[in-house]
């Protein structure tokens, strides 16, 4: 077994996950997303963007169709997400959005050309690009910023803001693998944006030396001496010796990784593009998030009467809705209040009423329900006398009012309904098709018609007479164990005889017995 963490390796380990946690949350997150159809080179564009804002962004993000803006506003408060990087087509061409969270502003550029990452890379003989330069956030440079105008310096900042800022005092050089480059041009007003790799090299030694400090040997096969590769630099080609001078060697405050950079040495700074480029233009500012007043158009301008008229015309919106809504709500109190009063003179006139007609109290007042109740039950009275009188059971339409007798055993819960077999149904809907009478306009439930016309296409049975097997079972010569189903006799009898004919004859037997006793 390995050894136990001491108590001092756990400390600092949690110690070192609050400071990180704490790190990254400080720091600015970027989503960046598409809004409408893109097609194939703009969705490619997206990505390489997500590329250029790691590790601070959601390199996996999904966006559907059904998603609206709001959506990603709500997700990115509880994440973290300070910026919104939106990119759009249309007929004209792409565009870009650049939006602050929770309130603006909101930058909207279009992009006037773009070249991907993989048309970049593939244009270089030798290109610089890994994994390990995309785990630290880049080196943000702004250039010709300083110029004048609000709009200048709004687009400026908002820039700074979507990058980490940095302590030059306590930044590792290490760190640093990546740099982005915006240029500012005054006069197309256009925004350059390049994306750079880093690389730092000696200098101040002959090609030779700097050959033997890297990893790959050369070859001196064809050397007799290591001398001549010292002094002469024979056997290596022009491409190798890069153009080093004043605008990019610097004497570093560190030890940078790659052999012979050492600190307060003379070291060469170059950059190897690997894309994406973009060139954008700053097209209007809103002040808010996608809406509000507009700080900034390119294209339109308007004097500050008219923002004036603008500003007053929007007041006197919010104030006429004010209104309305105010206007609103006392109409609600106002309906409610006359409805209870109404209900109230309603409950008075009543309680006057009846104690003027019968000097009834409130106590003695009948409750309207309870006459329902009493019809129920005398209903089920004369149910219950039916079944002694006769010994079957009543039709449901006979006595509205009661309920079906149950047995002692059986639960109070309603009948569940079975589902029958085709044979049955089509029995279903015969009876059903003769209780309704032989005349086509007094069969009323069209179902019933259907189903004895499909009994009879299914049997060969023309009419209700005593043709076949079944019109036996009608005619009572022989019930079947299909007839037994229906319920016996019951289903005889209602067989036999219409829905009047059965009703009569029932209440005539009751009458009967009635009668003598």
């Amino acid at each position: 077994m390995g050894k136990s963490k001491t108590k001092n390796q756990k400390k600092s380990r949690v110690t070192a996950s609050q400071v990180a946690e704490e790190t990254y949350g400080s720091v600015p997150h970027t989503f960046v997303f598409h809004r409408g159809q893109i097609g194939k080179n703009v969705g490619q564009l997206v990505m390489d963007m997500r590329r250029v804002m790691e590790p601070f962004t959601a390199k996996s993000l999904k966006v559907r169709k059904k998603n609206v803006l709001k959506d990603f506003v709500t997700v990115a408060g509880p994440l973290g997400v300070t910026h919104f990087s939106i990119f759009s087509k249309t007929e004209s061409g792409v565009n870009m959005r650049l939006a602050r969270l929770p309130k603006g502003p909101t930058l909207y550029f279009r992009v006037a050309k773009y070249t991907l990452i993989k048309d970049v890379v593939s244009s270089l003989k030798r290109h610089r690009m890994h994994e390990q330069q995309f785990s630290h956030h880049p080196l943000l440079v702004l250039n010709n910023f300083g110029t004048e105008g609000m709009q200048i310096k709004l687009m400026a900042t908002m820039f700074q803001n979507m990058f980490p800022s940095i302590n030059v005092h306590k930044i590792s050089l290490n760190s640093i693998k990546r740099c982005v480059l915006l240029n500012y041009d005054p006069v197309s007003q256009e925004v350059e944006f390049r994306h750079y790799s880093l690389k730092v090299v000696p200098v101040g030694m002959s090609r030779g030396v700097k050959k033997l400090m890297q990893e790959k040997f050369p070859n001196m096969s064809k050397l007799e001496d290591i001398s001549e590769l010292l002094m002469k630099g024979v056997n290596l080609s022009e491409s190798e010796a890069e153009q080093d001078g004043d605008h990019n060697i610097t004497e570093l405050p560190q030890v940078y990784s790659g052999r012979g950079n050492m600190a307060s040495q003379q070291s060469a700074v170059r950059l190897t593009e690997i894309g994406p480029r973009m060139t954008l233009q700053l097209m209007k500012i809103l002040e808010g998030m996608g809406d509000g007043n507009v700080l900034y158009h390119s294209i339109f301008t308007k004097s500050e009467e008219e923002l004036q008229e603008m500003l007053n015309r929007k007041e006197a919106r919010l104030k006429e809705k004010a209104e309305r809504k105010k206007k609103q709500e006392q109409n609600i109190a106002l309906k409610k209040e006359k409805r209870d009063e109404n209900k109230q003179k309603s409950l008075d006139g009543i309680k006057r009423k009846r104690q003027q007609e019968g000097q009834v109290s409130d106590e003695e007042v009948e409750d309207p329900g309870k006459q329902d109740q009493a019809a129920a039950e005398e209903s089920e009275d004369e149910a219950e006398y039916y079944r002694q009188a006769v010994g079957e059971e009543p039709d449901e339409d006979m006595f509205p009012g009661s309920k079906r007798k149950r047995g002692p055993g059986k639960s109070s819960r309603p009948f569940k309904k079975r589902k029958l077999s085709p044979d049955k149904q089509n029995f279903k809907s015969l009876d059903r098709g003769k209780k309704a009478g032989p005349g086509g306009k007094q069969f009323g439930d069209r179902k019933a018609v259907e189903g004895r016309s499909k009994f009879r296409k299914s049997e060969g049975v023309k009419k209700f007479g005593n043709k076949g097997e079944r019109g036996n079972r009608f005619k009572g010569q022989k019930i079947g164990a299909v007839g037994k189903k229906f319920g016996g006799q019951k289903a005889f009898k209602g067989r036999q005889k219409g829905a009047g004919e059965k009703k009569d004859l029932k209440r005539k037997k009751g009458n009967e017995n009635r009668n003598r006793k």
